[in-house]
């Protein structure tokens, strides 16, 4: 709901005729807006921290006006309020002093009216004017009409009238009094709201005070069955209250229960030195907060002392995370310009043709550019492919200029064509184990080999690393396993690749991407899950979301372990 729609909703109430009985409508409207402002305050305080984070600017949004204009409105309904109460006050009051009067002159009827006619009529004539009288001080109430009872059950009591007379008022009350504790006993079950009930019991009890008196012997067992029937229906109204308070302080346990969890995933943050464990605590604080949003309120008092404590733990943290960034920037920057000079120094030597002096430096440089650490996202990739681009320029030279002159070359090539010859025709042993063995020693051997002439590496190397393959899929393996095996294989064989460096950083880069592929699945899948708990009958279909959710992270723990077997470059 809107802003604009509580003013409407308070505009309508404004318009009523009477606003005596809405005091708890008014005031529950009041309280709804109020704990609108403050979740939107909360939303754009939160949009305002995460631009911040972003390094974006965020103008926060004012709420002076909707405040301001909610507030006038307001006033406007308690004033208009607060005159009809002290319009129906002073009806009240002067009821009351006719009421007192019309006690006064039963009471004398009572006392001094002898002739049986005029006292019957006098009573008659009070006991009308008495319905016509409206309402009167409900602190008065009470006493004013157990007096007015007393003294017209002493008046029938009292007062000789004719038996056939009497005995009709008895039994016409008896009826009139057993009709209203009917009706209190279909109050008991009625599916009113509960407001409608209690202005029914009210004048219920009015009806029943204002009906004459019953024989004595029944008169106990009357009003018996009318007090039980009268609290039964207290009993309903209080239980409703009750189980509102009940449903409340129940959000308010659950929101205690997530500022409990987020303190202790928050406890030792200061401790935190690693971005991504700052970014696996990011997304448990943003995921405590879209958890805080499905909760409904809680009493006024307490919804606001919560939302304080649970406002100043994410404020907190997200401070902290700040300062860290702020940090981490600096040892960014500095790794940065570090490796430039480094960049600068393999360009002014990758056209050298001092091979073995230059290939030690290049060597030394590249141990530099590991012990630097990283650069920060920004800058990381970039740098690092101008310092590779520099290496390989010099190393790419040094191998052409070698593998020209080296004759050996043909030598390891007929080797290699040996083995391979050798590894086509090659039975492998039934033992699993042992034919992994078997074929991890001649990759080994393979690889051991050396060089080939450039014209035929590629050549040699796809007819290697196919019939390895062929050995490696005709091995009796479990899926998982057999992927596991394969993929080790496939590293070990591309130690042997011409461009082994290049493909090594082509497999981390695709299982990267599959990586993330399933970590944005199973985000999106988390975030349907906060739907199903809200919907009535999604149990099978929130199982099943979470079971896919446990699928994806057996994925992601696999590639993860295929990327530790690709050696650093």
């Amino acid at each position: 709901m809107d802003t604009p729609t509580y003013i409407e909703q308070l505009q309508a109430l404004f318009e009523k005729e009477d606003l005596i009985g809405l005091g708890r409508e008014i005031s529950t409207l009041r309280q709804s807006f109020e704990d609108y402002i403050i979740e939107e305050e909360r939303k754009d305080q939160v949009l305002g921290l995460e631009a911040a984070e972003k390094g974006e600017t965020y103008e926060p949004r004012d709420f002076k006006a909707e405040k301001s204009a909610f507030s006038e409105l307001y006033q406007k309904v308690k004033d208009k309020r607060k005159a009809q109460l002290e319009l129906k006050n002073a009806f009240e009051s002067e009821n009351l002093r006719l009421k007192k009067e019309l006690i006064e002159k039963l009471r004398k009827v009572i006392e001094s009216e002898e002739n049986i006619g005029s006292a019957f009529s006098a009573q008659k004539e009070i006991l009308e004017e008495w319905k016509k009288i409206g309402e009167i001080p409900r602190e008065k109430r009470d006493d004013i009409q157990r007096d007015f009872s007393r003294l017209m059950e002493l008046f029938f009591y009292n007062i000789k009238i004719y038996r056939e007379l009497k005995d009709h008022d008895y039994k016409r009350n008896h009826q009139l009094k057993e009709d209203v504790i009917f009706k209190l006993k279909q109050l008991r079950t009625s599916q009113q709201n509960i407001r409608d009930i209690e202005n029914t019991l009210k004048t219920l009890q009015d009806d029943w005070e204002t009906i004459g008196p019953v024989k004595n012997e029944e008169w106990e067992e009357l009003k018996n069955q009318y007090w039980e029937a009268v609290r039964s229906v207290y009993d309903k109204i209080n239980a409703h209250y009750e189980e509102q308070r009940a449903n409340l302080m129940e959000n308010i346990q659950k929101k205690r229960a997530i500022i409990e969890e987020l303190r202790g995933q928050l406890d030792g943050i200061d401790k935190i030195e690693k971005a991504k464990d700052w970014e696996a605590k990011t997304d448990f604080v943003l995921k405590a907060q879209e958890n805080w949003k499905t909760i409904g309120f809680g009493p006024k008092k307490e919804n606001e002392a919560v939302w304080a404590e649970f406002r100043q733990l994410c404020n907190s943290f997200f401070d902290a995370k700040k300062d860290f960034n702020r940090a981490a920037d600096a040892v960014y920057k500095e790794n940065a310009n570090k490796k430039r000079e480094l960049i600068q120094e393999a360009q002014a030597m990758q056209d050298s043709t001092e091979w073995k002096t230059t290939a030690e430096k290049i060597i030394q440089l590249q141990k530099k550019w590991k012990k630097i650490g990283n650069a920060g996202n920004r800058f990381e990739n970039k740098l690092w492919a101008e310092f590779r681009a520099a290496c390989d320029h010099f190393f790419n030279a040094k191998e052409n200029h070698f593998a020209a002159q080296d004759a050996s070359l043909v030598t390891n090539l007929e080797h290699k064509n040996n083995l391979i010859t050798r590894l086509e025709t090659l039975e492998l042993p039934s033992e699993k184990q042992e034919a992994l063995t078997q074929l991890r020693e001649i990759s080994n051997e393979f690889n051991g080999i050396g060089h080939v002439p450039m014209k035929d590496k590629n050549d040699v190397y796809n007819r290697f690393k196919k019939a390895m393959d062929s050995k490696y899929a005709a091995l009796n393996l479990d899926e998982r396993e057999k992927e596991m095996v394969l993929f080790k294989a496939k590293i070990e064989t591309l130690h042997s690749s011409p461009d082994s460096q290049r493909q090594f950083r082509g497999e981390r880069q695709e299982l990267r991407k599959q990586i993330d592929l399933l970590q944005k699945e199973m985000m999106t899948l988390e975030n349907n899950l906060q739907f199903f708990a809200r919907s009535k009958g999604a149990d099978s279909l929130k199982k099943e979301v979470e079971a896919k959710i446990a699928r994806a992270g057996e994925k992601v723990k696999a590639l993860q372990a295929k990327m530790k077997l690709i050696p650093n470059e």
